[in-house]
């Protein structure tokens, strides 16, 4: 009798459990295959990454420490900035350079160093700037226990958008940004098709997070858009001051 009882018991209880294993069947059966959301092309192509400050091999290398035969003057004439040491220096009287050649979307990287011995104060100590296409400025600028207006403190994007932090290192130290820009994009008949976009590292730092251009870069007024080609030079600022640059290289995007 109380085999028959605890069969009897056996039985009920897997009958009651069924309803409970059949949904977790199912779902086995119904879960989708892993392989279905795996994408295998486009195969990225390899770019053989830098050692040290070397740059990647499918940079174009602006500056190599030797000469300046990927720039000039402003009026097309070679460029009057001094070479030496591995490094170039804006000199007085020495304007403004520009690259060569033109560019649109890049990823920049470019190291830059104020004087060592500091003179003057504010916007005089240390001044230059990188302009994205001749036109979006990029502030260089000691920074270093140096008051000023905080969008025109180094690593603003002049006159736009005060940096994040001020990640600057000591006058005479040497110093770097990691620039990715996106160009805006104009019409045939001139208007605004979409705006450009910065982002900034200043000495690996995050400092502008992907933030869009207002226009070109003024020093009174408002900032606006005027059209321009799709690329267009870099350009490095020439503003009285002995800055240094060195390491220069873009990757087109």
């Amino acid at each position: 009798m109380t085999i028959t009882r605890t069969l009897a018991r056996s039985a009920i209880i897997g009958v009651a459990l069924l309803p409970l294993l059949v949904p977790e069947a199912r779902a086995q059966q119904t879960r989708p295959d892993p392989k279905a959301t795996e994408q295998w092309e486009p195969v990225p192509p390899v770019v053989t990454p830098g050692i040290g400050a070397a740059p990647p091999a499918d940079a174009i290398v602006l500056f190599d420490g030797k000469d300046l035969s990927q720039w000039q003057g402003v009026d097309g004439k070679p460029s009057r900035w001094k070479v030496e040491d591995g490094a170039f220096t804006a000199v007085g009287g020495a304007g403004d350079i520009r690259t060569t050649r033109g560019f649109g979307d890049i990823q920049l990287h470019i190291e830059w160093r104020t004087p060592a011995k500091v003179e003057g104060n504010g916007q005089d100590r240390g001044n230059s700037g990188v302009y994205l296409q001749g036109r979006y400025e990029v502030q260089v600028l000691d920074s270093y226990e140096n008051p000023t207006y905080s969008n025109g403190q180094a690593a603003s994007i002049y006159k736009q958008y005060v940096p994040l932090v001020n990640a600057s290192r000591k006058p005479g130290e040497w110093q770097s940004y990691d620039i990715v820009f996106r160009a805006p994009r104009f019409d045939d008949d001139g208007t605004l098709r979409a705006p450009g976009y910065v982002t900034v590292l200043h000495n690996g730092v995050l400092v502008q997070d992907h933030v869009e251009l207002k226009g070109s870069t003024v020093y009174t007024g408002l900032p606006k858009y005027e059209p321009h080609g799709i690329r267009e030079p870099l350009l490095l600022q020439y503003h009285g001051n002995p800055v240094s640059y060195r390491n220069i290289w873009i990757r087109e995007l």
